[in-house]
């Protein structure tokens, strides 16, 4: 049986295996104070040309987002994602929870129009009774998207133009950053993101890590008492440095990027092949996520070989599964998912 339905079905990546077995007995102080989250933090700021910026660890993608959106907004603000986004969709309401509603626009493969936001904060304040409605307090996009397309650069720069213009922060999702940066032809790098977010965060858990999230900040005090905030929470893991420790051998030597470029070179031998045989894809495949169309019937006879992600029906007689691909994806098992279909 073959498993492709996400990028974190392994484990983490046998260099952190070894430095947290090597390091296990050692003491250190705890909630991020330790040697080890300061050392990933100063790489951390160099990989994003940030020398002055916070970075704090979480443990993961959907406390992340609940926490960062909590801390940004006040009780009558809302969050614009596209509809497709994780926050509106696979997040079982934590945003909502936290007591901030998602404001959904059009979702366009997974990216949100930097007009169409324009013009939707522009709508909201010409409507005579707007203090009586969920102002749109902040942007959330993440890259890549939910169906594996990236913005473009200049995208990205219409979107914090747009932010900057309605004094609104821009927050990027990077539960999947690695493959983002990774994949062939992007003109948007780390630098880039750094400069044109207000906040964002490096995802580990889906890219080498056994779990966790490193939020970078790149102008310190933006949010005020974040760390107070997390805790508040739940999120300030006492053994911080578990998360410390696991970004600190990701940001060695390029090792984050070396293995979300094996991801991409997976999606990509798979993606040549299907096409070759014409398969049809739902998005334009540009990273570790595949969204493939099949007949029900395929998928059916397929079950008992091939785990995927079922993402949606596509009509009555076909269904959009996820192929993705990881850092751990093994070339033989590629061999043996295209065998089968």
């Amino acid at each position: 049986m073959q498993y492709f339905d996400s990028d974190y079905m392994e484990g983490a990546h046998p260099l952190i295996l070894e430095r947290l077995v090597k390091t296990n007995m050692e003491k250190t102080s705890g909630y991020g104070t330790d040697a080890y989250c300061e050392s990933a933090k100063k790489k951390i700021r160099k990989a994003c040309g940030c020398p002055e910026a916070e970075i704090h660890f979480m443990v993961g993608g959907t406390q992340t987002n609940a926490t960062v959106i909590t801390a940004m907004l006040r009780p009558y603000e809302g969050v614009i994602a596209a509809a497709t986004g994780h926050i509106n969709v696979h997040e079982a309401g934590a945003v909502e929870a936290g007591g901030h509603k998602v404001l959904a626009l059009p979702s366009h493969e997974g990216k949100l129009d930097a007009a169409e936001a324009d013009r939707y904060i522009a709508d909201f304040y010409s409507d005579a009774s707007w203090d009586h409605m969920v102002a749109p307090g902040m942007v959330y996009i993440s890259h890549p998207t939910e169906y594996g397309t990236l913005y473009r650069l200049d995208e990205l720069e219409a979107l914090s133009s747009v932010c900057r213009k309605h004094h609104i922060p821009l927050f990027l999702d990077g539960a999947r950053l690695g493959y983002g940066l990774a994949a062939h032809g992007t003109d948007v790098t780390l630098e880039a993101i750094a400069s044109l977010c207000d906040i964002f965060y490096i995802g580990g858990t889906k890219v080498g890590a056994l779990f966790g999230e490193a939020v970078v900040i790149p102008r310190p005090g933006f949010v005020k008492q974040f760390n107070t905030i997390i805790k508040q929470r739940g999120v300030l893991l006492a053994k911080g440095r578990l998360l410390g420790l696991q970004f600190d051998t990701l940001f060695t030597d390029g090792l984050y990027l070396k293995i979300a470029r094996h991801g991409i070179e997976m999606a990509d031998r798979i993606a040549a092949c299907l096409e070759k045989k014409g398969y049809r894809f739902y998005a334009v495949p540009q990273s570790n996520q595949l969204f493939v169309v099949l007949e029900n019937s395929r998928l059916s006879a397929l079950s008992g070989h091939v785990s995927f992600g079922i993402w949606e029906k596509a009509d009555a007689d076909h269904t959009v599964v996820r192929i993705a691909t990881s850092w751990a994806t093994r070339e033989e098992d590629v061999e043996e998912l295209l065998s089968l279909l």
